[in-house]
């Protein structure tokens, strides 16, 4: 008799033909179980790839300070699971290290520069994105200590616990910026990569692709409803936010970039490679 467990997703569900996560016994067949190796991110910004090789498809991203799982690790590549969003990829071992340091505070610029000493005119060694985990250990003038020695400028960060009162305006930080499939960083995102981080930095957890994200998030609107700010649009493979009644803010692959555009015109040209607007969601409030 077939089972009737739901398939689960590859993309959320640490599973290969060889290994799968030890949470997942019972659920699936794998010759190996492992429990993941706690690691974090060291680089400013890291792919997370659907294959271990360095043009494998580019399926997200991982930021400076992000917490994973390693679960296996060859050929110079790791395993992992994301603590974020549990997104499941390989990343390069060169932008990992062991351990998961309990952050203190998040990067709420758009992006921040991180120095050897706490001075504006000293060594740049390093940058991080919007929202990346940081762990400070003290403050000195206008600059705050990180684990480890380095530094960055108190007003780029916010403690763990303080969030953006609008996650629009956050999107609205990111115009100009380009686009960049499996992008979620201020170098470049693409359109749900756009509405994840602008919501994480609001303090609304949020999925990491489009199909997950109109799942998961806010309440359908029927379509008599008015369009209002904040309202998320979907599209078959596509999302933005309405910056008002009227106008549609999203990162797209027509423009190459984050626009702000009519949001009649821009659906009527979606239309023509993704379909209609398949649901409107309204998220209960735009602060947590």
């Amino acid at each position: 008799m077939a089972s009737l467990r739901p398939a689960l997703d590859p993309r959320l569900n640490a599973f290969r033909d060889d290994l799968a996560a030890d949470v997942l016994k019972g659920q699936v067949e794998a010759p190996r179980f492992a429990s993941g190796q706690p690691a974090h991110v060291t680089a400013p910004v890291t792919a997370l790839r659907r294959r271990p090789e360095v043009d494998g498809p580019r399926d997200t991203e991982l930021l400076h300070g992000e917490s994973v799982s390693v679960f296996d690790e060859a050929g110079g590549f790791a395993w992992v699971q994301s603590e974020r969003d549990a997104y499941v990829g390989y990343v390069s071992l060169d932008a990992l290290e062991p351990g998961a340091p309990a952050p203190t505070h998040r990067v709420s610029s758009l992006r921040s520069f991180i120095y050897g000493e706490p001075d504006l005119k000293s060594p740049m060694t390093g940058w991080v994105s919007l929202n990346s985990p940081l762990v400070v250990t003290g403050t000195q003038g206008r600059f705050s200590a990180l684990a480890g020695g380095r530094h960055i400028f108190s007003d780029h960060i916010s403690a763990t616990d303080i969030f953006a009162p609008d996650y629009v305006s956050i999107a609205e930080q990111f115009l100009e910026t380009p686009y960049l499939w499996g992008g979620r960083s201020s170098l470049g995102l693409d359109c749900s990569g756009l509405v994840q981080c602008a919501l994480e930095a609001a303090g609304i957890t949020c999925p990491r692709d489009t199909d997950m994200q109109e799942a998961a998030l806010g309440t359908t609107m029927p379509d008599s409803e008015p369009l209002q700010r904040g309202d998320l649009l979907f599209w078959k493979g596509h999302v933005g936010i309405m910056a008002d009644g009227a106008t549609l803010l999203h990162a797209n692959a027509t423009h190459m970039k984050t626009v702000e555009e009519a949001v009649e015109p821009a659906i009527a040209r979606i239309a023509q490679t993704d379909g209609p607007v398949t649901s409107v969601k309204r998220l209960a409030a735009l602060s947590r």
